[in-house]
């Protein structure tokens, strides 16, 4: 079925990807590592416009993890300039779009350079409002989860709130951007199943799906092919099969299933 066929309560409202595979892409062809990179790259900018002309309102991708800091310095380097690039060369299109662009991770790590690009890519789409890009940058989603345990230890620290009053819904009031809803699906490439670190908690009730192919080789055709196959499936959510058929009852929001 094409994607313009279907129904729109079918496609996911925000879908979160690991961009695994460009290393192991580039050595297949016998060529250095950072050219697995650069067409990575490439790949992000068809990825990004795909969403937008298929209406996704949040798109997530795994951009940089903190494991990543371990990589070679020339890879790392690489990796920041390949950023800085993507966020000057394509900051006009973004705001022309009402793509917002949003960074989550312990940004304080990334270089002076390439922290000045991302703030000035956030600052200049901050109004927009029909779809974001968040970019996981410098990012463990065990790191994001002891951050905002530090966050509520300060506020009860404060005496502005109670340990007793701590329930999930404050919890994760207390993430990286606690505004955006949880993924829908979240895809990884090169054929791995992993979660590899990546939105532990928001992936609570998603969708996984699993793409064989690198991600420099993940176009908008394979992108389609996991959207169809996410809008084939029944999301139960602890729920019964007739429930979750139904259509009555949705997603819990504070992260407990329906009883």
């Amino acid at each position: 079925m094409p994607l313009t066929e279907m129904d729109s309560d079918r496609m996911p409202n925000h879908i979160a990807v690991i961009m695994d595979g460009n290393g192991r892409w580039a050595e297949a062809r016998g060529l250095e590592r950072n050219a697995g990179h650069r067409a990575g790259l490439e790949n992000v900018r068809e990825i990004v416009r795909a969403s937008g002309d298929l209406g996704l309102k949040y798109l997530t991708l795994y951009a940089f993890s903190s494991e990543n800091w371990e990589r070679p310095k020339g890879e790392v380097s690489e990796l920041m300039h390949l950023l800085e690039h993507f966020l000057e060369e394509d900051l006009e299109e973004a705001v022309s779009q009402g793509v917002r662009i949003r960074a989550v991770g312990r940004l304080d790590r990334l270089p002076p350079s390439t922290r000045t690009a991302v703030d000035k890519a956030m600052q200049a789409t901050r109004r927009n409002t029909e779809r974001h890009l968040i970019l996981a940058l410098s990012y463990g989603a065990r790191a994001e989860i002891v951050d905002a345990a530090r966050g509520l230890v300060r506020s009860v620290a404060r005496g502005d709130l109670d340990p007793e009053q701590i329930d999930e819904k404050i919890f994760a009031s207390h993430l990286y951007v606690p505004d955006v809803p949880d993924p829908d699906l979240m895809i990884r490439t090169g054929g791995e199943y992993r979660v590899s670190n990546f939105l532990l908690w928001q992936i609570a009730y998603s969708e996984l799906y699993s793409a064989p192919v690198m991600w420099p080789d993940f176009h908008r055709a394979e992108f389609e092919e996991a959207i169809l196959d996410y809008a084939g499936r029944e999301r139960r959510f602890g729920l019964t099969g007739a429930q979750a058929r139904s259509g009555s009852v949705k997603p819990p929001s504070d992260g407990v299933p329906e009883k």
